[in-house]
């Protein structure tokens, strides 16, 4: 009878020898949380597609930011619902605006924590667009000018990087000329760099208030089909000074996030969007599935494929298991 004389088994009959031949770990340093603040004060409003998850007033999210710190989790990415929307977004780039604020009073009471801001119009407008529309048009160049000015007034509030998500054109190059102009070199941006045009964002247009109210963002966000595209779109904007560039959805996209990795050895953030949660924990909540062992398995999964920041709405429960 024939015996193997290699016997994979052999290092994995009991956990210590599983972790020490493990590939792959996945730590609280890996985690951005996302934060969705709105006005009023005490306020606090349960995103009901994303179970555990709030809009916050500004009071509500520092405490947030407080125990996002006291678990270990390194940054927290800021949306913002404007008390008003306009078809500019005028409030994205009001030095007195939903986020500007926040960022000041986050930066004032838990200083080290780091406070990344999404730059882009789409909370903003009363269209929904991520961008200036005209004729039912998203204009380009004319957006450029107004995320430059946004993410300017985030980094004067105290923000301590940006992250661009709107996919318009050069939009990275002229938020850098922006920063770069007014004393802001240090600041690094987080580029949305191959953001799909995705089914997977669904529950998130509830957390942010930010349907379309015409058409759809399939003008501007990538087709889901293409990967060469997409490491287009991200040697565009390592060309144009991004710091990190960032895969969108994340599951759909592992392939694109190994191939990215492997064509750059850039930093490489993903976003485990809201869809991707929603799902989990909407199987967990039936008994379809355990909730920790899928959640783990999944965002370790996207480490392999190359990421090494993932930003996550599973981020504090993660930090969560893995301290205990």
């Amino acid at each position: 009878m024939y015996y193997p004389a290699y016997r994979p088994r052999r290092l994995r009959k009991n956990e210590n020898l599983r972790r020490m031949v493990r590939e792959t770990s996945l730590s609280v340093d890996d985690l951005i949380y996302p934060l969705f603040v709105a006005p009023g004060k005490n306020f606090k409003k349960e995103i009901s597609s994303m179970p555990g998850n709030y809009q916050m007033s500004i009071d509500l999210i520092v405490e947030e930011a407080k125990e996002v710190r006291s678990l270990g989790i390194p940054a927290i990415l800021l949306f913002g619902i404007p008390e008003k929307k306009d078809e500019v977004g005028s409030e994205a780039y009001d030095e007195n605006g939903i986020v500007q604020r926040a960022i000041r009073a986050i930066k004032k009471e838990v200083p080290d924590l780091i406070v990344i801001t999404d730059v882009c119009l789409c909370e903003y407008t009363s269209h929904g667009h991520c961008g200036i529309v005209r004729d039912g048009e998203v204009l380009n160049d004319i957006t450029l000018e107004l995320l430059a000015k946004e993410a300017i007034t985030h980094a004067e509030a105290g923000a301590d990087m940006v992250a661009p998500s709107d996919m318009m054109d050069g939009r990275v190059a002229a938020i850098r000329s922006g920063l770069d102009e007014n004393g802001f070199q240090d600041i690094p941006i987080m580029a949305y760099s191959a953001k799909q045009a995705s089914a997977f964002y669904g529950p998130f247009r509830e957390a942010a208030e930010s349907t379309p109210q015409f058409g759809d963002r399939r003008a501007y966000q990538m087709d889901a089909a293409n990967i060469l595209e997409a490491l287009r779109e991200v040697e565009l904007d390592i060309e144009e000074g991004a710091d990190i560039v960032m895969v969108k959805p994340a599951l759909s996209c592992l392939d694109l996030i190994h191939a990215i990795k492997k064509e750059f050895g850039y930093p490489t953030a993903a976003y485990n969007v809201s869809g991707e949660f929603s799902m989990v924990k909407a199987a967990a909540e039936k008994g379809w599935l355990d909730e920790k062992r899928v959640t783990l398995e999944i965002l370790t999964g996207i480490k392999r494929a190359g990421a090494d920041i993932i930003i996550t709405y599973h981020a504090k429960d993660v930090a969560r298991w893995l301290q205990g």
